[in-house]
């Protein structure tokens, strides 16, 4: 899963996803460009809703990974 944040997210923001993801046992990996942050989610992410992430502060868009079969 790819976390993109809106480009006026501030740090607080990115903190507070970040902490929601990682006290539920994901890792994650964060990329920061010139104009976006985004963060890349590691792990079994269909347990995450899409909803519950596209609430937080900030965010942009969700994009899921399709899962190799």
């Amino acid at each position: 899963m790819l976390i993109v944040m809106r480009k006026q997210a501030d740090e607080r923001a990115q903190e507070e996803i970040k902490a929601y993801l990682i006290e539920r046992g994901f890792d994650i990996h964060q990329s920061t460009g010139a104009n976006r942050v985004i963060i890349g989610v590691i792990g079994d992410t269909e347990t995450i809703p899409e909803a519950d992430i596209q609430a937080f502060p900030g965010v942009l868009q969700v994009v899921r990974i399709a899962k190799e079969e």
